[in-house]
């Protein structure tokens, strides 16, 4: 029995393509493992999709074969955005969606996310019994319980419709918007569900060619947004990432929107029309501005770590239905199951064309405080949160910042390093303390390495 996870982090499985566990014998064995657990109480069929990158052919032919090869159809549905994954499983009644993305990823990067028949996440439990499956020798069905595939052509159009209903038709008429799909996921789909609803739509970022996504555009790039919406006396732009769970947003004078401002206007909004169903939840990287801001409207903002998977499951404890993190990754629980940037966007412009606002206008009842992050290096793993020198530092910095401070050590979750965090109201103030708190960080894990 296999006691702990060996290859599900908290976004699936991903790497660089070629190494590690991503090769084509692991996929081809991940989709029979999956197709075995998948197909233990009958004939299942499994919906998978993916990205624009140039290994989704290798992968989806793989993932094909294990599948077919342990008894399951395949649907498959081609280029599309992760949430329209999670939304087509439930639409065609799969047993579970798969999604090849490595979401903010370079193309040599990919990765494997696997949704439950609700859309959803997939349970621990049954990522344990896939992770059981891969431990056995692989076999094949008899030929007459083989897997078939086939593809679903009007799955972009079934999304589409999809996302303009979370906004009930919402009439864009007279907006002007430029959308930055990151050579990804959302190249084709995005554009339709915008210009159906009746906007104006510029692209950038919209001709994907399997080694340009991410690249210099999008989500973890906009600058070059910022620039097209100026230029072209856009209302507004929208950004997306690679696989189309993340968007961040530019306001008509080029200033970026983030995700921290972005759950504000939702915030707000839903605040406003009491739908809001409890309180939000942000994650430990959370600015301390948004949740200033919240208080003084009476909600409540609870901190998870960080990871869409932790918002999603202090979501689900609290029965709440918003939540995300400053990287873009919202979730609008009251109109779908998961993280998706087309949906969110819409909801944002919901609540402008409500409140009679521009996007200026609506993040301006929030302000963010400074923050400074230092990543120090740790040769080893270690605990330094624990250190009688770096305990009494960190408490000398929280009283030198008052309330109106926060003091954050966090671990990198993929690199060997301890991530220093500081916010506050004053810049300076907020830099400073950083740096010396970085300081004694580095000289502690030294000496307790030496």
């Amino acid at each position: 029995m296999i006691q702990e996870k060996q290859y599900f982090g908290t976004d699936g499985i991903r790497g660089r393509v070629g190494s590690g566990v991503i090769t084509p014998e692991f996929l081809l064995k991940l989709g029979w493992a999956a197709g075995r657990v998948f197909a233990s109480t009958g004939r299942s069929k499994i919906l998978i999709g993916k990205d624009t990158r140039i290994s989704g052919y290798m992968f989806e032919a793989a993932l094909e074969s294990g599948l077919s090869a342990a008894g399951c159809d395949c649907l498959l549905v081609g280029p599309m955005p992760t949430p329209a994954v999670a939304y087509l499983t439930r639409a065609f009644h799969a047993e579970a969606g798969i999604v090849i993305s490595a979401s903010h990823n370079p193309y040599y990067d990919n990765g494997i996310k696997i949704f439950s028949e609700n859309g959803t996440k997939l349970p621990d439990d049954v990522e344990l019994a896939i992770e059981a499956e891969l431990a056995k020798s692989m076999t094949t069905a008899e030929s007459h319980l083989l897997g078939k595939a086939m593809r679903i052509e009007d799955a972009g159009g079934r999304y589409v419709e999809f996302c303009k209903s979370t906004s009930g038709y919402l009439n864009l008429e007279g907006l002007k918007i430029v959308l930055d799909c990151a050579h990804g996921a959302t190249y084709d789909v995005a554009p339709k569900v915008f210009r159906e609803l009746g906007a104006e739509v510029s692209l950038i970022g919209a001709k994907p060619d399997g080694l340009n996504i991410n690249k210099g555009v999008g989500s973890t790039h906009p600058a070059n947004l910022q620039r097209a919406v100026l230029e072209q006396e856009a209302d507004l732009g929208i950004a997306f990432d690679g696989d189309g769970d993340r968007v961040l947003m530019v306001d008509h004078e080029g200033e970026l929107v983030d995700g921290d401002e972005l759950l504000y206007i939702l915030a707000t909004h839903l605040n406003g029309q009491g739908r809001l169903q409890g309180g939000i939840v942000g994650t430990l990287m959370t600015n301390l501005g948004l949740e200033v801001a919240l208080k003084k409207q009476g909600i409540e903002l609870v901190r998870a770590q960080v990871g869409d998977r932790y918002v999603m499951e202090q979501l689900h404890q609290r029965g709440w239905v918003l939540g995300g993190e400053n990287s873009g990754h919202l979730v609008c629980k009251h109109v779908t199951t998961t993280g998706d940037g087309i949906v969110a966007a819409l909801q944002v412009l919901c609540a402008l064309l409500a409140a009679d606002q521009t996007l200026s206008q609506a993040k301006s009842g929030m302000r963010k405080f400074p923050q400074v992050m230092i990543n120090v290096q740790m040769p080893m793993k270690m605990d330094v949160q624990v250190l009688p020198e770096v305990i009494e530092a960190v408490a000398n910095q929280e009283r030198i910042l008052g309330q109106a401070g926060r003091i954050l050590l966090r671990p990198s979750g993929t690199e060997p390093l301890i991530r220093v965090m500081v916010e506050g109201e004053d810049v300076t103030l907020v830099k400073r303390s950083c740096e010396e708190l970085a300081r004694v960080v580095k000289a502690a894990v030294e000496a307790a390495v030496a």
